[in-house]
């Protein structure tokens, strides 16, 4: 079984016995009365999510003295314009207390980055203050994709719907995403190619808002984006090992 499969497994497991009527009442009198993480990456340069991510299964451990709402707040202060938090716990090391401190903490909108694979997850993402959540195509049927969306929606919440090939991005907007993250890393091998993006890009009609995700090191990487079009990066392990959040913030911000 590959990654992206293994982690959508364990997700389904984890929420096994969960029940959409147990905390559905709450997620809706919690509703954002409107988005706000898709149009925070509307600038005049290029946007940043900053990921918060102690973990990942190529890297193992990235940081080992992992302070989540620290991490979160100095991104804050450098200029971030979201914040993407892990909340998948068997190999990101996430938890869902670190999306819900930083959403309470810091003023930025909060994207919660698992591998939804129930609709309670959908919910949940509200109770915990996010205000965006992490669809990816590659693990849902078109139906299933289409009432997640309608469901985020209702919800206040964007979707950043992610792709990593053309089928893929395809489905997206076929069923109805507008937010579209184009994923450089293949999550069946978590080999990265930049080149993923540049050659996704002109599939998706300019009125939608783009991101570019994975393998973004370096300002030239940050500029050969923007000059394609991309409205945002996110970004996670290169900010988790910078000396300098401030200093590398700016340099991709271009």
């Amino acid at each position: 079984m590959d990654i992206l499969n293994s982690l959508a497994d364990a997700a389904r497991f984890r929420y096994r016995d969960k029940r959409d009527a147990t905390i559905e009442e709450a997620a809706f009198e919690a509703r954002l009365e409107s988005s706000v993480f898709a149009s925070a990456l509307h600038q005049d340069h290029l946007s940043v999510i900053a990921e918060v991510k102690k973990a990942s299964p190529s890297k193992g451990l990235i940081v080992e003295d992992f302070d989540p709402l620290a991490q979160a707040k100095a991104y804050a202060s450098a200029g971030a314009q979201a914040i993407s938090v892990l909340t998948e716990p068997t190999r990101f090391l996430g938890s869902n207390a670190y999306l819900a401190s930083i959403s309470k903490a810091v003023s930025l909108p909060t994207l919660r980055k698992d591998f939804i694979v129930t609709s309670y997850q959908i919910l949940e993402a509200r109770l915990l203050g996010a205000s965006a959540i992490l669809l990816i195509v590659a693990l849902l049927e078109k139906s299933t994709l289409a009432s997640y969306l309608k469901l985020a929606s209702q919800l206040g919440l964007d979707a950043l719907v992610e792709v990593h090939d053309e089928q893929e991005c395809d489905s997206a907007l076929e069923a109805g995403a507008s937010l579209l993250g184009i994923n450089n890393r293949d999550l069946r091998t978590f080999t990265v190619d930049l080149h993923t993006s540049l050659r996704l890009k002109h599939r998706i009609p300019q009125q939608c808002t783009t991101v570019s995700e994975s393998g973004i090191k370096s300002r030239e990487d940050a500029f050969l984006l923007k000059n394609a079009g991309f409205h945002a990066i996110l970004v996670g392990e290169h900010l988790m090992r910078s000396c300098s959040v401030d200093a590398t913030m700016q340099s991709l911000m271009v």
